[in-house]
């Protein structure tokens, strides 16, 4: 998915923004728990 698309397709479902899903490694991250994004994306 290009970035355009990816910026389309939050603009229209905002529940995307509401819930993210953050995937980086072997790491999933859903919903935002600051506690959570701080010890598992530095």
């Amino acid at each position: 998915m290009t970035e355009d698309e990816q910026l389309q397709l939050l603009s229209t479902n905002g529940m995307l923004v509401k819930r993210p899903i953050v995937v980086k490694e072997d790491t999933v991250l859903v919903g935002f728990k600051e506690p959570e994004w701080e010890a598992n994306l530095k």
